[in-house]
């Protein structure tokens, strides 16, 4: 087919190269402007754009596509070129821009739109982070047909994917990336027969933009939930706490009942003055503020947390990179005691 295709970080990089790969002709390639990035600052290229050029396909960059808006010249510039392209459809990957009617009407097919979530829960913008920190089992890539609202199209193909325990907001995107990417590609394949099935009115649910201050970890919280917070925000923002004054970020940990170098296992229980503590060698429990660190000796490295125990398994300081707990420890000495985020 001769497409349009809009979009702009890797994750939508992935699925321009795969029709690309698959034959398809694109005839037109929408993307946000280049935006300052690293310590220079200077103005970046986004991953769609890169690859487009790369294979000399043609580069359109609006500020919007509003007509009426803040940038309409821009916008028509950006219409005249669909319009030129003579496209059959429009297939939108993480484009960061809203559709207006306009475009949704304007090729014969109209556009489709690549989801990382099983649709209807996780419409909105970061539905990879949502589904790790909701502690989700599984999510997956649907393929949908776009209307003006957010994420309520029809979905002309779905399918799911589990959620590894170890899965970070990085790797959960590389495998949705490759898995939308795929159903894309067999979607076109297929699309005069595909029959489109409206989403639920149950289970809906929205995916708001992760905030960099949603990042500071409340340790009133159980591990649980810590953990998955954790994850989600790997890589960006990158959960952290408070040491010694000092920010340090926490890129890895697990809920841990952890057996300590003298063999005594150590467990908790939860009460309203905190963590208690038991371990088979104790003469009693002792209640722990959430945030203290109970155990720092090399490996492993426990907090208290409103409700079990969280294992540190990566930090980085300022300036730094990011170090095991082992090697951490190593570097700083006398842990043991320290309440994180006071």
């Amino acid at each position: 087919m001769r497409i349009v295709f809009a979009g702009t970080p890797a994750f939508a990089q992935t699925a321009l190269a795969a029709l690309h790969q698959a034959g398809h002709d694109i005839a037109l390639v929408l993307t946000q402007p280049d935006r300052p990035a690293g310590r220079g600052l200077k103005l970046q290229a986004s991953a769609v754009k890169q690859y487009a050029l790369m294979h000399g396909m043609p580069v359109c960059q609006p500020t919007s596509l509003r007509l009426d808006g803040k940038h309409p010249e821009e916008a028509l510039q950006a219409q005249q070129a669909i319009a030129v392209a003579q496209a059959e459809l429009m297939v939108v990957v993480a484009y960061g821009l809203l559709l207006p009617a306009w475009t949704l009407q304007s090729l014969p097919w109209g556009c489709l739109n690549i989801h990382g979530s099983l649709l209807p829960r996780w419409r909105g913008a970061a539905p990879i982070q949502r589904a790790i920190e909701a502690g989700d089992a599984q999510t997956g890539v649907c393929i949908m047909q776009m209307e003006e609202d957010l994420d309520t199209g029809a979905v002309l193909l779905r399918e799911a994917l589990p959620i590894a325990p170890d899965d970070t907001s990085a790797t959960l995107h590389d495998k949705l990336a490759a898995l939308g990417a795929r159903l894309v590609v067999q979607t076109l394949a297929e699309l005069p027969v595909l029959k489109a099935t409206p989403q639920p009115t149950q289970g809906v649910c929205y995916a708001a933009k992760i905030l960099k201050n949603e990042a500071l970890l409340d340790w009133s919280l159980p591990a649980t939930q810590l953990s998955q917070r954790i994850r989600a925000f790997d890589p960006f923002p990158g959960a952290h706490t408070l040491l010694r004054g000092q920010t340090m970020k926490i890129w890895s940990a697990q809920v841990a009942v952890d057996r300590l170098a003298n063999d005594a296992v150590l467990t908790s229980t939860t009460t309203p003055q905190g963590t208690v503590l038991h371990t088979q060698t104790d003469a009693g429990p002792a209640a722990a503020t959430p945030g203290t660190v109970l155990h720092a000796q090399a490996d492993p490295l426990l907090v208290a947390t409103g409700q079990g125990l969280l294992r540190i398994l990566q930090v980085q300081l300022p300036g730094g990179k990011r170090l095991s707990t082992a090697e951490f420890l190593h570097r700083h000495p006398g842990l043991h005691g320290q309440v994180l985020g006071a």
